[in-house]
C-alpha cells in the first residue's frame, strides 16, 4: 500500500468523522468541534490515503499552531487499524512538527492517553518527554492523559561543497 498525504478541508468532514468513531469510539470530537478545527486559520490537518482510493482515508492528524506562537499543540492523530505499524503515524507527527517549526513554534505538546503505549513508544521515539499527568483527562473512560513535549530543534544545514 502507497499513501500519500494532503491538507484536509472541510470536505474530509465525514471521512475523518469516521476514522474518528473507530479509532476513539468512547470519546470521539463531535463533528461540530472537528469542523471547527478544519476551518480555523490556526490549525494545519493532513489526511492520509491510498494513492489508488483517494477517496478512502486512512488517517488524519491536526496541529494548532498559530503563526509567530512559541508553542503549537499536536490535536489528534488516527491511523485506521488496518494501515497501522507502517511508518503512517510516524509521518504525519513529523510534518506537523515541520509545520510548527514554520510557524514559529520552538516547542509542541500533546497529550496521548496512558492506556495507549504504542503511541507513547511512537512519542518517545521523535524525542518528545513527559512532563505531566492529567488525572482523568479522557472522559467518559476517566483515563488519565500523559502530557508530552518536544523541544522543536532549528532545521540544520551545511553549505555546499564542491564545485
Amino acid at each position: 500500500m502507497a499513501w500519500q498525504l494532503r491538507d484536509a478541508s472541510p470536505d474530509d468532514l465525514d471521512g475523518i468523522m469516521a476514522i474518528e468513531h473507530a479509532v476513539f469510539p468512547s470519546d470521539a470530537w463531535s463533528r461540530e468541534s472537528m469542523l471547527s478545527e478544519l476551518s480555523n486559520r490556526h490549525t494545519r490537518y493532513l489526511v492520509a490515503f491510498d494513492q489508488g482510493a483517494p477517496d478512502d482515508l486512512l488517517a488524519y492528524a491536526g496541529l494548532l499552531a498559530p503563526r509567530g506562537a512559541q508553542q503549537a499543540d499536536i490535536q489528534s492523530v488516527a491511523v485506521v487499524e488496518a494501515a497501522r505499524r507502517r511508518g503512517l503515524a510516524r509521518t504525519l507527527v513529523q510534518t506537523l512538527v515541520a509545520e510548527a517549526r514554520d510557524r514559529g513554534a520552538r516547542e509542541i505538546f500533546l497529550e496521548v492517553r496512558v492506556d495507549n503505549p504504542n503511541a507513547q513508544a511512537l512519542y518517545d521515539s521523535l524525542g518528545f518527554e513527559r512532563i505531566a499527568v492529567r488525572k482523568g483527562y479522557y472522559q467518559p473512560d476517566n483515563v488519565d492523559g500523559a502530557v508530552m513535549r518536544l523541544e522543536i530543534a532549528e532545521p540544520k544545514t551545511r553549505p555546499a561543497v564542491g564545485q
